[in-house]
């Protein structure tokens, strides 16, 4: 059975794996990420994939990376997290190992993973993920195929406008899905109703020692799940931006599912009913028409590594 590695390249983590033809991870190894170093984080990934390489019959690499990927899948255009900057890291890495290489961006290795391994791997046509992080990511596969676009850039979905002139998003446009769908956005919510109302925010805050603003995303999961309507109200928020959004991406594209992943899917149904709420009442006009299931994301943390994997393995 042919055996590849997958590389999952973050801004505090890299993480590496073999992996089967079933998507099944043999062995899996970690390291901290140099992000401030493009030799050091370039040594890194080569070190973990010699590693893995002396103990498997591997025949391939792939890299999933959190930037911008040229068209031929080989070099990092632009790295907000790390130091790349038009850095060759496919040529690079394929050099040191003597393994052919592949790298795309890490939201569509997450997509990929899950549309052929996980949560959509009955659909034999297209899917559409959401990652809900500290950001928002995703990736969209049609007619059995990641979406790229002409320059290897495209289905940056955090980045759709949302609210015009809404909030400052890192990407230097207002109103971007991110600042309003996202784990940093849910701690917003939170912190802002808890400052206004604290007699309503009892449970958060007391997690918080009292404090609004040392309200973390943990900290809003946890009261949430324990009946703290505040924090419950911010989940709600969020899955009321994300089901329009999803809407959006039926409307648009007609894919058999729609995967929402990250780490904030951890809170369950506590985003996920009001996301599969909004979802249908933005698109109750198609009451009568076939439209995209909403799944969680199965694969976690490992859906970097096996699709990178996989990708490796169609080079």
């Amino acid at each position: 059975m042919t055996l590849t590695i997958g590389v999952d390249v973050g801004g505090t983590k890299v993480a590496g794996g073999v992996v089967d033809a079933a998507g099944t991870v043999l062995v899996q190894v970690r390291r901290d990420t140099p992000a401030d170093d493009v030799a050091k984080t370039r040594d890194v990934i080569i070190e973990l994939v010699r590693e893995l390489a002396t103990g498997y019959p591997v025949e391939a690499v792939g890299i999933g990376a959190a930037g911008w990927i040229d068209a031929s899948r080989s070099t990092v255009l632009f790295a907000p997290n790390l130091a790349w900057r038009d850095e060759p890291l496919r040529d690079y890495v394929s050099a040191a190992t003597g393994l052919p290489a592949v790298v795309e961006n890490d939201g569509n290795v997450a997509a990929w993973a899950e549309f052929r391994h996980g949560a959509a791997r009955d659909a034999d046509d297209s899917m559409v993920m959401f990652t809900i992080g500290t950001g928002v990511g995703g990736g969209i596969v049609l007619n059995g195929e990641l979406l790229r676009g002409a320059n290897g850039i495209a289905a940056e979905l955090g980045h759709m406008l949302t609210v015009p002139d809404g909030h400052q998003c890192g990407c230097g446009r207002l109103g971007c899905i991110e600042q309003y769908a996202s784990g940093s956005a849910l701690v917003r919510f939170a912190r802002a109703t808890a400052r206004q109302e604290p007699h309503r925010a009892t449970g958060l805050l007391d997690l918080a020692g009292g404090d609004a603003e040392a309200v973390t995303g943990p900290m809003v999961t946890a009261a949430a799940q324990a009946g703290d309507p505040v924090s419950t109200e911010a989940f709600a928020q969020v899955g009321r931006w994300l089901g329009t959004s999803l809407a959006d991406m039926a409307q648009i594209l007609d894919p058999q599912v729609l995967v929402v992943g990250g780490g904030v899917i951890d809170a369950g149904d506590l985003l996920l009913g009001p996301t599969r709420r909004s979802f249908a009442d933005a698109l109750a006009q198609r009451s009568r028409l076939p439209v995209a299931e909403i799944r969680p994301a199965e694969l976690g943390n490992t859906a970097g590594v096996i699709g990178a994997a996989d990708l490796a393995r169609r080079i």
